[in-house]
């Protein structure tokens, strides 16, 4: 028996490492803050400064959220984006937030957390050395759901944040988002089964967290990336919401990937050459916005 508890004990050290181990990597180069605290849950910040950083400097900074549905993934997902920021002078953070596989949670918290993220930003700006006006968001899939989420959706802020402190981001940048979590006249993109999975998952009406559904005049410039053969997010879904914003007046840049599904943007996907694509791009579209001076310097 007593063996018996003690190889029970070790194994949920194991499990309880490995998830630690997901939750919180060990990513080089970055440093690490804890900037939300929920009941016994610490959501992480991996931030990458420049190596001239110092506090009293006032520079952009951009926070991007994983993919992985809204079930899982890691920060780790945009460390090498971020790293490439940060050596471009922008103050680059990759962020934890809750999912359903480790906290039992639906996308309505998930997206709490992604505007806790922004506004912890703005909170401790002048600690770290960030221009409170320049924060972009970006992110992957449901990471770039999020962050759409933050320039589009209103509400589903964290109970008790100062929300006197903005968490509309300045900029957004996604990679192939889930931008149509709701039926669109004339379009034929979800069925009854979709739909009612996303009422599940999304813990509210999904029409609620649908961003395209939400576009209004003055959202973020915004530049988006998507293949055009994607089968988990509809490249027709990423047309609609850029012609949504644009409708609005908004600022809004479609860059299609031909021949590309779902994740291609990812670092190591392929040849590599879909990742150098949208980093150079990315930095254009910042730089437009005077996030970056200079010239790209991704080959």
């Amino acid at each position: 028996m007593l063996r018996r508890a003690i190889f029970a004990c070790l194994m949920l050290a194991l499990v309880a490492t490995a998830v630690d181990a997901q939750v919180a990597p060990r990513l080089e180069g970055a440093r690490v803050e804890v900037y939300k605290t929920v009941g016994d849950v610490k959501l992480r910040m991996f931030i990458y400064t420049p190596e001239d950083h110092k506090p009293d400097d006032s520079r952009a900074a951009i926070v991007f959220f994983f993919g992985g549905g809204w079930r899982g993934g890691s920060p780790g997902q945009f460390q090498h984006q971020c790293q490439y920021l940060a050596s471009r002078g922008m103050v680059a953070m990759t962020a934890d937030y809750r999912v359903s596989s480790r906290h039992g949670t639906a996308a309505d918290r998930c997206v709490a957390d992604a505007k806790s993220a922004v506004r912890w930003i703005r909170v401790h700006a002048d600690r770290l050395g960030i221009d409170p006006k320049r924060v972009a968001a970006g992110g992957g899939s449901a990471g770039g759901h999020l962050a759409a989420s933050t320039g589009t959706i209103g509400g589903f802020e964290e109970k008790g944040e100062d929300t006197s402190i903005s968490s509309v981001p300045n900029a957004m940048v996604l990679f192939n988002p889930a931008c149509v979590l709701a039926p669109v006249d004339g379009e034929a993109l979800l069925d009854s089964a979709r739909v009612a999975s996303l009422r599940k998952r999304m813990g509210t009406d999904p029409i609620n967290l649908s961003p395209y559904h939400h576009v209004t005049k003055g959202a973020p410039p915004t530049i988006l990336f998507h293949g055009t053969i994607d089968t988990t997010v509809p490249f027709s879904t990423a047309r609609l919401f850029t012609e949504a914003m644009t409708k609005a007046g908004n600022r809004c840049k479609l860059v299609p990937f031909e021949r590309q599904g779902h994740g291609f943007f990812n670092y190591g996907r392929g040849d590599g050459s879909a990742y150098t694509k949208t980093v150079r791009a990315m930095d254009e579209f910042l730089g437009e916005l005077g996030f970056l001076e200079g010239e790209a310097t991704i080959k």
